[in-house]
């Protein structure tokens, strides 16, 4: 058996995810896909650049695939996020690779768009095959979200689902919390985490 790895913010689910997740169902017995999650103790972080929590982001999912896909939260950062860092020596980072391969029997392989992500997850011996970087990412299409629920006229309906449309307008309430906010967000090489649960 194969078990293809999605890990991915998924905030909200694009167009582009759909792609992506039908091209893995291809090349792939079974489709492992984690939306990222960031908890400290029991209550996930959510904030400006992460939106929607993990049981939205699966009815998102499911909305679309049904149970053709398996959605787990088993990409998951625990408060202090700091303690991830540095990658290969931070024996926490081990640990979330071990939460990722959860539950996989046989070969599997992680799909990423992205070059430097590829390499990340190359010495995590997670197996990336690199794909071509969609035009279309979930950052721009969340961009659109706020600027809508700021009064601005944007297109964002047509980057999702019809399922996910629907799933966002019953949580409209989500991005009109967040459109005018500080983004309160930490990157660090190259990874987003939220400032809140970063250093307590």
């Amino acid at each position: 058996m194969i078990t293809a790895l999605y890990l991915a913010h998924l905030n909200p689910v694009t167009n582009a995810h759909v792609e992506i997740i039908n091209e893995l169902k291809k090349n792939a017995d079974k489709v492992k896909v984690m939306p990222v999650v960031f908890k400290s103790g029991d209550k996930e972080i959510n904030s400006k650049s992460f939106p929607f929590n993990f049981e939205i982001r699966k009815k998102m999912l499911t909305s679309i695939f049904g149970d053709s896909i398996l959605v787990t939260d088993d990409y998951a950062f625990f408060a202090p996020f700091k303690k991830y860092m540095p990658p290969l020596l931070s024996p926490r980072s081990w640990e979330l690779r071990k939460q990722i391969l959860k539950g996989v029997q046989g070969d599997f392989f992680s799909y990423t768009g992205d070059k430097a992500e590829g390499y990340m997850l190359k010495l995590y011996r997670l197996k990336p095959k690199v794909g071509q970087r969609k035009t279309l990412s979930a950052a721009a299409v969340k961009e659109s979200l706020y600027d809508s629920a700021l009064g601005r006229e944007t297109n964002w309906k047509n980057n999702v689902p019809e399922s996910v449309e629907k799933i966002i307008k019953e949580n409209w309430d989500i991005i009109k919390k967040f459109s005018d906010l500080e983004d309160k967000t930490t990157r660090v090489l190259g990874m987003k985490f939220p400032k809140e649960g970063w250093s307590e």
